[in-house]
């Protein structure tokens, strides 16, 4: 295949992420030649290019983060001129990484989709990543309800995938996985310096196959042998205890979390409960709008989270009426487990005076990503673009909620039968 050609397949790719599909007007796919209009747009053609006086050269934006301000460039506002001298690193690898790699010929598609993933690495922001398209359909089908594998709710962003927690009943249970388990090793062979996205393809799989992971737990490794199987994520258990409390156990934010919990919210507040403990722990997460909806549930009114971009600027997301438990006394259970939209809830009834935090501190997951589908190929990137702080203005990400009872679960009480953190939010409804 022309290597010319393939660099202007990879170029529009590269273009279309840094710059955007706005920044492209009138036709730029109807040639795609060694001088075709995007070239000479981006400034790649052997001719010297000029800047336009509606496309000036070199300004920068202030971006407010924080006490500071810092002059960033506006790269949507660069010259071809200047997107010339800036890609030519880039260009002059590809090719001599095409005249010289010892093992020819290359898999262009591969160098492509890895050039992509490098720039987006290069944000340092781990939640920031190409998806190829096995990956992008893989990730928009996860809160579907259904597939097949081990059961666990999973972080694919760091340098291992980390198990956040395992689902109820999942074979990842029955295992033994916890959060913060780390997987070094799929079926043997070593995951150091692969893909979070890849790890999980291969631990994944058809339903009754073995997979063997080899997991990191602080100073201790060991394997663990799981049958994999079809697994149905489960959404809300609930029920009326004999002590008179309503326990409404929540265990993803997917799009049948908010009406599985109203139903349970009105079956138990028609039988007048003493108090309500909403259990969130080893909740992964979920939909932003299943969050809002979630703890306007027991949120009556006011802003119950913000959503802060790297302007400085901010979204205030306000709790919607018609809530099923907005006075009864609250208690929320979490645990290293808690991530992401749970942690939204958990934050904004703890700021807002709603209810108290019970357990352990939360995973610490509080930025918003945006997952957006590339026009040239079916994959796609999941970028950034803000973080969530809670009503107080305090920020999740790598943090997390400390509860304001701070009561640890042991192996001792799982083996005892016990659950003292269940037994603390009891007695503190309670009254003891």
């Amino acid at each position: 295949m022309d290597n010319k050609f393939l660099k202007s397949c990879l170029l529009i790719l590269v273009a279309f992420v840094i710059f955007g599909a706005g920044f492209f007007s009138g036709t730029v796919f109807g040639s795609i030649l060694p001088n075709n209009p995007l070239r000479n747009m981006l400034g790649m053609n052997d001719a010297t290019a000029t800047p336009s006086e509606t496309n000036p050269a070199g300004p920068t934006v202030t971006v407010e983060g924080g006490t500071s301000a810092t002059q960033v460039p506006d790269y949507s506002q660069r010259s071809p001129a200047e997107l010339k001298e800036l890609f030519a690193p880039f260009w002059e690898s590809w090719d001599l990484l095409h005249e010289n790699f010892v093992d020819q010929p290359l898999d262009d598609t591969a160098l492509m989709r890895g050039a992509i993933s490098g720039m987006l690495a290069a944000t340092g922001d781990k939640h920031t990543s190409y998806m190829d398209p096995d990956q992008f359909k893989q990730a928009n089908t996860s809160m579907e309800g259904e597939y097949e594998g081990i059961g666990a709710w999973v972080d694919i962003t760091g340098d291992y995938v980390e198990i956040i927690s395992p689902m109820k009943g999942s074979p990842a249970e029955v295992a033994g996985l916890k959060a913060n388990d780390i997987v070094i090793a799929v079926n043997g062979v070593d995951m150091t310096g692969t893909p979070g996205d890849l790890v999980l393809k291969q631990i994944l799989g058809p339903a009754g196959e073995e997979v063997k992971l080899t997991i990191r737990r602080g100073e201790e490794t060991f394997d663990v042998s799981i049958i994999r199987q079809k697994i149905t994520i489960p959404v809300v258990d609930y029920e009326m205890r004999e002590d008179g409390i309503g326990y409404v156990a929540l265990y993803t934010f997917n799009d049948q979390a908010t009406q599985q919990l109203r139903n349970a919210l009105d079956d138990l507040m028609a039988q007048n409960p003493k108090g309500l403990i909403l259990d969130l722990r080893d909740n992964g997460g979920g939909y932003l709008v299943t969050a809002i909806e979630v703890v306007s549930e027991f949120v009556s009114k006011g802003v119950v989270m913000y959503e802060e971009y790297g302007d400085g600027t901010r979204d205030a997301y306000e709790a919607q009426r018609g809530g099923r438990a907005t006075e009864i006394p609250l208690v929320v259970l979490v645990n290293e487990g808690t991530a992401s939209a749970s942690e939204i809830t958990a934050g904004a009834i703890q700021d807002l005076g709603r209810g108290k935090l019970v357990g352990t501190v939360t995973y610490g997951k509080g930025s918003v990503q945006s997952w957006i589908s590339l026009k040239s190929e079916d994959s796609g990137v999941r970028i950034t673009i803000a973080r969530w702080l809670t009503p107080n203005g305090r920020q999740i990400s790598d943090v997390g909620l400390t509860p304001d009872v701070i009561v640890e679960y042991t192996q001792e009480d799982v083996d005892a039968g016990v659950d003292p953190q269940l037994n603390a939010a009891v007695d503190l409804l309670l009254g003891k």
